[in-house]
């Protein structure tokens, strides 16, 4: 290896790689010091070599860190890493999943224009658009996520943009998603996907079709429950709206968790397989359980969409939900009688955690809006580690055991 490539920028040595060595290595900058792992670079500023070259920066003329609001060497290996597995010209990074979300319909969207949001999405997603996006004159309507027919009715001449999750949380709904960005397109709008359940070693939402994938980064990329980050990727044109966003109101990443993140990724096939690997048989084992009313995980046969997930993703994921018999009492009964598996809301991470989502994750909405969304007060999710299977299912029987 030559002195500048143990110093540069290793992406032009990485055309056509596989998916794994751009976990590792896409994004990757060395400095003259030729550290091995990705550095930190802590830093609010940077010192330029005159004043014109700061103002050539700030400019833009010339490419080079500026502040770190919005240019950081570590929060940029992310995002090119990021955008590599992806299929992404362009990512930007964001301080949560939810800032994520917020950039993009920032940048993107405009008073009066529509958005239309599958009815199966996060609690909190709902609630930025119920509750502030509508206040700026965004006209928001749900609609179905698997039903086609329905979103192609649902469209106005003033639809701009297509926001699903799928699979959703916490019911693992599917939508078609190449069909649908047929649909978007045909109409003029943009179909943007949260990618979050699957990651990009599972699902690659731009190469079926999507404009936009978005992450909540605080999930399977760190992997291990420790910060909080997000990210949105698609098109240079796109992405250059939402730096705009970001250079202006400043939901930066921190340079910290970036590098957290960075270390995520370097796993995050091989921890995804595991998962779904105990995710499968916990599914499989809950379905055949007396107190069990219904599983919901698409690696089932009994999903009714699990054509559809063989199809378009490489893995079924690690969030498997299910409805106890006896209601909101059963659920809690059966939530604190385990004992291995913590009990907290959020996923992603190598310990498994279990969660009411009526009174949690969905807790804000309205009962109507929970029943649109298929929030039952009966109903479990549980996000699968990386414990030893056979351990998580005894502390799941022990759930079973106190219906």
């Amino acid at each position: 290896m030559t002195e500048e490539w143990q110093a540069g920028r290793l992406d032009s040595d990485l055309d056509g790689v596989g998916f794994d060595t751009l976990a590792v290595r896409a994004g990757q900058h060395r400095s003259p010091e030729g550290e091995h792992s990705e550095a930190i670079y802590p830093t609010s500023s940077y010192v330029f070599r005159t004043a014109a070259d700061a103002a050539a920066r700030f400019a833009g003329e010339v490419p080079g860190n500026v502040y770190s609001r919005y240019t950081n060497p570590t929060v940029r290996a992310f995002e090119e890493r990021i955008a590599a597995l992806e299929g992404a010209e362009q990512a930007v990074a964001t301080s949560s999943g939810m800032s994520a979300i917020l950039a993009m319909v920032m940048s993107l969207c405009s008073g009066g224009d529509h958005v239309l949001v599958s009815r199966s999405v996060f609690g909190s997603t709902i609630s930025l658009f119920e509750k502030y996006l509508k206040r700026f004159g965004v006209q928001v309507d749900y609609v179905p996520l698997a039903d086609l027919q329905a979103w192609s009715a649902a469209f106005k001449p003033n639809t701009k943009l297509l926001f699903v999750e799928s699979p959703s949380n916490p019911l693992a709904e599917l939508v078609d998603i190449a069909a649908l960005a047929d649909i978007a397109h045909s109409k003029g709008a943009l179909l943007a996907v949260d990618n979050c359940f699957c990651t990009p070693a599972l699902q690659q939402p731009l190469k079926l079709g999507a404009d936009i994938v978005m992450h909540s980064a605080t999930k399977y990329i760190d992997g291990q429950g420790r910060s909080m980050g997000g990210v949105v990727a698609g098109k240079a044109e796109l992405m250059k709206e939402v730096v705009g966003f970001l250079r202006t109101a400043g939901p930066t990443l921190s340079p910290f968790n970036a590098w957290i993140f960075l270390k995520g990724l370097e796993t995050l096939r091989v921890r995804m397989q595991a998962h779904c690997a105990s995710s499968q048989i916990l599914a499989e084992w809950l379905e055949q359980q007396p107190g069990i009313e219904h599983v919901y995980y698409s690696g089932l046969p009994s999903h009714p969409q699990h054509a559809l997930a063989k199809r378009q993703q490489s893995g079924f994921g690690a969030v498997v939900s299910f409805e106890v018999r006896g209601g909101k009492d059963a659920a809690w009964r059966f939530i604190d009688a385990t004992r291995v598996i913590s009990i907290t809301t959020n996923l992603g991470d190598t310990k498994t955690t279990i969660a009411h989502p009526a009174t949690t994750s969905h807790g804000r909405l309205s009962p109507a809006e929970r029943a649109s969304a298929g929030i039952r007060d009966n109903l479990i999710r549980v996000a699968v580690g990386l414990e030893d299977v056979v351990d998580l299912k005894a502390d799941l029987a022990r759930g079973l055991a106190a219906l």
